[in-house]
């Protein structure tokens, strides 16, 4: 550190990046400073030939009016030729109590809606889990390209704020839940 004589105001000198650390403006850097953000645990479902979710970490609320949210989805899931063409999806917020929900929902080629999973057809067909803390069906107004991911833009037309418990949430590569 310097101390800067005008100012009598510490400055930090950067130290050059350490051996292991992620390229600037890499893939890993962006995963590295992420698992630094703790992000709500949501489960996205969808209804095709077949229903299709997986578990989201990029759910975020848009605009009040109309009621729009989005989230990310990647161009390689099992689940985006469903996404890709449904009208409607669901959207289900985990509690605390749902960490193996949100692992079933996460793992590649796991037969996500087999029991012990709990969910029954909803509005418009889209596939509700049971139990979560608040779930939306909403209607699919955009799907907008982003690198290897598509953000879709969805309007809310139904829903259930109204579950019991406490969210859970991904941080450092795990689920987790609030401290008190």
């Amino acid at each position: 550190m310097t101390v800067s004589p005008e100012l009598r105001t510490l400055t930090t000198i950067p130290s050059p990046p350490s051996l292991g650390a992620p390229r600037p403006g890499s893939p890993d850097l962006l995963r590295s400073v992420f698992r630094q953000h703790a992000a709500g645990v949501a489960v996205v479902t969808a209804h095709g030939e077949r229903p299709v979710g997986f578990t989201a970490t990029s759910l975020n609320s848009v605009a009040a009016d109309p009621p729009l949210i989005s989230f990310g989805v990647g161009t390689g899931s099992s689940s985006w030729p469903v996404v890709a063409e449904a009208e409607h999806i669901g959207v289900h917020i985990l509690g605390e109590h749902q960490q193996e929900l949100a692992a079933t929902f996460a793992r590649s080629g796991a037969d996500r809606f087999a029991p012990p999973t709990r969910w029954s057809p909803g509005p418009e067909g889209v596939p509700v889990l049971d139990g979560v803390l608040a779930w939306l069906v909403c209607r699919v107004v955009a799907r907008v390209p982003a690198g290897d991911h598509r953000i879709v833009i969805a309007e809310v037309v139904a829903g259930d704020p109204d579950g019991v418990g406490r969210p859970l949430l991904y941080h450092q590569g795990r689920f987790n839940a609030l401290r008190d």
